[in-house]
């Protein structure tokens, strides 16, 4: 049997399977469970899916199942609730609760039940160059342009909340950038970092932007929202390959968040034209 690979820093890991091997199989059917769970809402089946994928794992290959068991438990942890967004104080207290269960339990169990080191917050790592400077400048020009247009000519906003008083709208920039952050923590930090110990990059970048954009479609960014949320999965992995630092995706992000959050502002209240080329 390979056994895992051993390292001080899981970004200098060399995959155990590089190219194509069957052990993707159990991966992908992993990730599928997640489109069952999260996109289409079909709890049963995504279970099913979940369960057929780690009884592969265990026959095809018992050094993945190990890890492949921590993100089925996160996904399991997250399946618990809906992950609609809704800004009712409950629906805040419960989702805070059950997404931060659904980090800290693979990671406990990965730091203390595994006596492992995979799962890691690298916060920062060397100096920041001239093009992780440049991509931040550009990342609120980026976000101006297109995502006010995607929620308002797609009907996308329909799928957040209506922010009725400035208590709803203080409850849902919380929010934003509280999911957006986990959304980090989860999917980067978590998933995408054990499945990249196993298999190459893109491999292990397209079986995690399958489960979060998944994710992210049932959160609310329907229609055409696919569209801009798989190149942002797939981007945000990359640049945490490439810079080793969690606080620059994590700015990263939270940059587009402030402008989708001032998108559903900006539709639920006109007046304050915002966004002056939309109407």
């Amino acid at each position: 049997m390979t056994s895992a690979p051993t390292t001080t820093d899981h970004h200098d890991v060399v995959p155990r399977k590089p190219g194509w091997s069957l052990s993707l199989i159990p991966a992908a059917f992993i990730s599928l469970s997640a489109f069952f769970l999260f996109a289409l809402e079909i709890r049963p089946l995504g279970y099913f899916t979940m369960a057929v994928g780690i009884g592969l794992c265990v026959w095809l290959d018992k050094v993945l199942l190990r890890d492949l068991l921590l993100v089925a438990v996160g996904l399991i942890i997250v399946s618990t609730i809906s992950v609609r967004a809704d800004v009712s104080w409950g629906n805040v207290l419960l989702m805070g609760t059950v997404l931060t269960m659904a980090v800290a339990v693979p990671y406990l169990i990965n730091r203390y039940g595994y006596g492992d080191h995979t799962i890691r917050f690298h916060w920062l790592s060397g100096k920041w160059t001239t093009w992780m400077w440049a991509y931040l400048f550009a990342v609120p020009v980026i976000g101006w342009v297109i995502l006010p247009t995607y929620f308002v000519r797609s009907g996308a906003y329909r799928n957040w909340p209506e922010l009725a008083d400035w208590t709803e709208i203080a409850r849902f920039f919380a929010g934003v950038n509280f999911v957006g952050s986990w959304d980090e923590f989860f999917f980067i930090i978590t998933i995408f970092v054990l499945l990249r110990r196993h298999f190459s990059f893109w491999f292990a970048n397209v079986l995690t932007a399958v489960i979060f954009v998944s994710f992210l479609w049932e959160l609310g960014y329907k229609e055409w929202g696919p569209l801009l949320t798989t190149p942002f999965a797939i981007l945000q992995a990359y640049l945490y390959s490439k810079t080793r630092s969690l606080l620059y995706v994590l700015i990263v992000h939270l940059l587009f968040d402030v402008v989708v959050f001032l998108s559903i502002v900006h539709v639920r209240y006109p007046e304050l034209k915002i966004f002056f080329y939309l109407w």
